[in-house]
This record gives C-alpha cells, sequence and structure tokens, in this order.
C-alpha cells in the first residue's frame, strides 16, 4: 500500500461526526499520518543512508503516533472501530516495511577504510 492510499484512508476515517468536535485530536493524527511521507522525502534528499535512516526512524516514530491515537479513538468510542482497525493494522504494516528497509539501508552503509 502506498503511504497516501493510507492517508486518504486516515483522512476519510476522521470525516466521521464524532470527530467535529474533536480538532486537536483530529489535527494531531493529520499531522502524523503526513510526517510519515515527510520524514521519508526529508531524508531520501541526504543522499546518505546514516542520515536516511534517522529520518526513516522517525517515520516509524508517526506510524506509532497514528496507532495509539486510533487505539484511544477506539476506546472513546470516536469514528468506526472497523475502519480504526483497518487503519491500525496498515499503520503496522508500513512501521515493517520502514524496519525492513532501515535494515537494509544499515547493511549497505559505506564502511571507512582502515
Amino acid at each position: 500500500m502506498k503511504i497516501s492510499q493510507y492517508i486518504s484512508k486516515v483522512y476519510s476515517f476522521l470525516q466521521s461526526q464524532s470527530f467535529e468536535k474533536e480538532f486537536e485530536f483530529n489535527n494531531q493524527i493529520k499531522r502524523a499520518s503526513f510526517s510519515i511521507s515527510n520524514n521519508i522525502a526529508e531524508g531520501s534528499e541526504y543522499n546518505n543512508n546514516r542520515q536516511f535512516i534517522r529520518y526513516l526512524k522517525i517515520a516509524k516514530g508517526s506510524c506509532a503516533e497514528v496507532r495509539s491515537m486510533l487505539i484511544v479513538s477506539k476506546r472513546l468510542k470516536l469514528g468506526n472501530e472497523n475502519k480504526a482497525e483497518e487503519i491500525i493494522t496498515l499503520s503496522r504494516e508500513i512501521s515493517s516495511n520502514i524496519s525492513n528497509f532501515i535494515k537494509y539501508l544499515s547493511e549497505n552503509i559505506e564502511k571507512p577504510n582502515l
């Protein structure tokens, strides 16, 4: 799944009437979901695996933040519980893919000549 599709699902989930009065909560989930793709994009511009890995770890943190907030939304009965669970599952998948990419990049960091 593309991250842009994931963000669309988050936005769709937040269209629920139950989020109308939860502006800050709603806004924080949106910001965290955008942070995933923004950090991947920013990190890729450095042309340096160490820097890229740093930004990928921040993106993973944003995935965790979205998951955490969706778990809270379920407990507060905000939004559709099934949609929340679907997004939580997708977030885990994205986080796992980022972890695999971090592992790949870590194995391919240029080692200094000794």
